[in-house]
């Protein structure tokens, strides 16, 4: 089985060869970085000291080609790693877009949309950047061999100095980085939420106009906006500490370089070229040390980011993969056998196929619970919804979806035109769609009619022309089942009446249950049933069911 982790070392070692280039080129600019002191300390001892124009004149021109390798390897080598790093973050943002939109859903429980969000982008990022941040690394230690080795053959101790006194700090690089590892994690979480919060309270941002909690949802996002504040501030003292005490480190580590080769030239154990060059790499060294303090916090916040996409990779799904086929084309009969599930409590229901259903509950929970068992968001804790006489749960998700349309009373829509948002994938809508929603009164009120550009979650059209879009996209698909939720509690009397008309006319001989109060819709169907604690307790026709239940009456006259 795939976990999480392995998706994300998939994406990560899927550019090996743009992270291998990316080292190579960047260990030679490195390489000649180390390089350039020793050509100094060359030209010093042989051209200067022997005043030798020609060889002077050599000797720049190796410095001048040792200039032109490093700039050029870093320029390719940078934009290599740089490559490996954007294609593994896209791969990761990917692999989180289709979990997040896996029919068999399990990510969005229990987590915001805003958060889902910031883990397939900053949290993807981030885990990119370890394969920025890898090559440069090689090519620090790169530089690292080549100061040693340098040094090894001016003076044996300078070079074992080098070599044995690196994996030391580099240990010690590791272990200071743990707390900004763990303090990046609770930063990425704290930020996160609060784009959660944000994007949650942005979205229903009339609602709340609507009944005047402006200040309670201000006074939460302010909470929420001071967490994630003060997450990065530890994150980033963490940062700082992190890269002081590396600094401290390679500081000293680099004076006792300068110290020793300094006592040996004043001993004349190695000459003043020699002593120029050691000088030079002791201060070059600076320069993979602190190469090693950043590629270390970017692994460390990496590590932290790659633990949040696991986890999201990795969440259990809503439901179980089916085997099971539905028939194709599917005749729409549904039946509840003994169904418990939230607030259902062994529901029977039983709908032939071709019914027009009107289902009426006073819990809107109930109702949800409802709509997940037979659109197979969830699956009964015990019991049987069936299509067909074939039990939905051994059906995978994606084939159910096809059969059974759940159209919730909240669906959003997208960025487009009215066309596109009512003909979905389709390549064109069909006949009598527009008229059965009155979506085509929409149309007519709107300067280009269906071509009429919709905004982010249409939030450019009324409440009511929203809904009347959504509808007219969800008879579209002329689903063989299709199941309808509240799909007009934001339209006028006389709206909702011509849309329970047209929808009954539309959907003839077609299953469709409609789960609502609303007496216009009720009225056009072939049966109601009344669910109270989970159970269905009255059926019949409308008319019946007002004349002879109190408890319908309270729910769909009130």
């Amino acid at each position: 089985m795939t976990t999480g982790r392995d998706v994300l070392r998939s994406a990560i070692a899927g550019q090996r060869k743009s992270v291998v280039a990316g080292a190579v080129l960047a260990a030679g600019h490195q390489g000649g970085e180390a390089l350039v002191p020793v050509v100094i300390g060359v030209v010093l001892d042989r051209a200067v000291a022997d005043s030798s124009v020609l060889t002077l004149l050599g000797w720049l021109a190796v410095l001048a080609v040792v200039f032109l390798v490093l700039s050029s390897s870093y320029r390719f080598g940078a934009r290599a790693a740089e490559r490996a790093s954007e294609r593994a973050a896209h791969e990761i943002r990917l692999a989180v877009s289709r979990r997040v939109l896996h029919p068999r859903g399990g990510v969005e429980n229990g987590a915001l949309a805003g958060e889902l969000v910031s883990v397939g982008t900053s949290d993807a990022r981030r885990v990119g950047m370890i394969n920025a941040v890898l090559p440069f690394g090689v090519a620090a230690l790169a530089g690292l061999v080549v100061s040693a080795v340098v040094l090894l053959r001016m003076s044996v101790p300078l070079g074992l100095l080098v070599l044995l006194g690196t994996p030391p700090l580099l240990f010690l690089a590791h272990l200071i980085g743990k707390p900004l590892e763990k303090r990046s994690e609770v930063e990425q979480e704290r930020a996160a939420h609060a784009s959660g919060v944000a994007a949650d309270l942005v979205s229903g941002l009339r609602v709340l106009k609507g009944i005047g909690a402006e200040p309670a949802a201000t006074a939460r996002y302010r909470r929420t906006s001071r967490d994630s504040l003060r997450a990065t501030i530890r994150a980033a003292r963490a940062q700082a500490w992190h890269n002081g005490a590396l600094l401290a480190l390679t500081g000293i580590f680099i004076a006792i370089v300068a110290l020793v080769g300094g006592s040996l030239a004043a001993n004349g154990e190695i000459s003043v070229g020699d002593l120029v060059a050691a000088v030079g790499l002791a201060q070059f060294l600076q320069t993979p040390f602190t190469i090693f303090a950043w590629v270390n916090g970017q692994l460390a916040q990496g590590r932290a980011s790659a633990g949040r996409v696991a986890a999201v990779l990795s969440a259990p799904p809503a439901v179980p993969e089916g085997t099971g086929e539905l028939p194709a084309p599917a005749a729409g009969g549904v039946e509840l056998s003994a169904v418990s599930h939230g607030k259902l409590r062994e529901l029977d229901l039983v709908v032939p196929p071709g019914e027009l259903l009107g289902v009426v509950t006073a819990d809107p929970a109930t109702a949800t619970d409802l709509l997940d068992c037979l659109g197979r968001f969830a699956d009964p804790r015990s019991g049987a919804v069936r299509v067909d006489a074939v039990n939905l749960s051994t059906v995978d998700p994606d084939r159910v979806r096809d059969v059974v349309l759940v159209a919730a009373h909240d669906t959003d829509l997208f960025e487009g035109t009215v066309e596109e948002n009512v003909r979905g994938g389709m390549p064109a809508v069909p006949d009598g769609v527009l008229t059965a929603s009155a979506a085509d009164e929409v149309a007519a009120t709107l300067p280009s009619g269906t071509a009429t550009a919709v905004t982010e979650r249409g939030r450019s059209l009324s409440g009511g022309q929203r809904q009347r879009v959504a509808l007219a996209r969800a008879l579209a698909t002329e689903t063989p089942v299709l199941v309808l939720h509240d799909p007009t509690t934001a339209v006028d009397t006389v709206t909702e009446a011509r849309i329970a008309a047209g929808v009954a006319e539309l959907r003839r001989n077609r299953t469709t249950i409609v789960v609502t109060t609303s007496p216009a819709l009720l009225t056009v169907t072939d049966r109601v049933v009344l669910i109270e604690d989970g159970r269905v307790v009255a059926e019949g026709s409308h008319a019946e069911l007002v004349r002879a239940e109190a408890a319908y009456r309270a729910a769909v006259l009130s």
